[in-house]
């Protein structure tokens, strides 16, 4: 008798990507343009809320233009990154709950093309977003701005980047939607009163001062004043916009790092 051989085949295993693709990462974000476009209320919220803060903050202080003129600007780049921030951190949370996150890292997509995918999705959005919020305060609301009004753009559009990429990072730790939403007060909140806004840093308790240090949304608000009060851009400046850069792509990072497939 002829003996029988059996043949095994095996089923190749997919081999995660490495290193960032231009044609994996475009296709990821216009997939989530995509999927924005049919969602008119976050669109809105995204574009249209930090242009109606700053129009309610102008008329608040209708009496007193200098103190719009002072917390103006630092509430440009304050805005954006809140609502930023939280609008992604949603729709992060969403995608993965949905099961959208584990079929798409099936695929041969690789973690950092995904939230780099989702970075330049938002991040286009910010653009828009920091470009209205911008004009409509200097050219409609009449903040004064001894600098150029495109650093006070650079610096709001740094912001809404830097909401992004903290959106993209809480969202791996948030179990729903609520608890992304909680991650808020424990994420912005401490920033917000530490950055400058409400008194000088170095008028702080020196606990205090040294934690604000450490804080990107403190170089946020240093940056936004440099161009409320100097006419040139000046090395503080600089420094505070690489400051805030860096911040924004080591949390991208630490976001691809932590992201999980699904939620558990």
């Amino acid at each position: 008798m002829t003996p029988t051989i059996t043949t095994r085949t095996t089923t190749p295993t997919a081999t995660p990507p490495r290193g960032l693709s231009a044609s994996r990462t475009t296709a990821t974000a216009t997939r989530v343009l995509r999927q924005l476009a049919h969602d008119p209320r976050t669109i809105a919220l995204l574009v249209l809320i930090p242009c109606v803060m700053l129009f309610l903050l102008r008329y608040v202080f209708d009496g007193s233009p200098r103190t719009f003129d002072s917390i103006g600007a630092s509430l440009l780049g304050i805005f954006p990154l809140i609502t930023m921030f939280l609008v992604t951190s949603i729709a992060t949370l969403r995608e993965r709950t949905s099961g959208t996150l584990e079929r798409l890292l099936a695929m041969p997509l690789g973690r950092g093309d995904l939230i780099a995918g989702y970075a330049l999705a938002f991040g286009t959005l910010a653009i828009i977003q920091s470009a209205l919020a911008t004009g409509l305060a200097v050219w409609f609301l009449g903040l004064d701005v001894t600098g150029s009004p495109w650093l006070l753009l650079l610096v709001a559009l740094l912001d809404a980047l830097l909401g992004t990429a903290l959106g993209l990072f809480v969202s791996a730790f948030a179990a729903s939607e609520f608890q992304a939403v909680q991650f808020m007060p424990a994420v912005i909140f401490p920033q917000l009163l530490l950055c400058g806004l409400f008194t000088p840093r170095d008028n702080m308790h020196p606990v205090l001062e040294a934690i604000s240090d450490v804080l990107p949304m403190s170089y946020a608000v240093d940056g936004m004043n440099e161009v409320l009060r100097h006419t040139d851009m000046t090395a503080t400046f600089v420094r505070d916009v690489l400051i805030v850069a860096g911040c924004a792509l080591l949390v991208l990072g630490l976001g691809a790092a932590t992201l999980r497939r699904r939620t558990a």
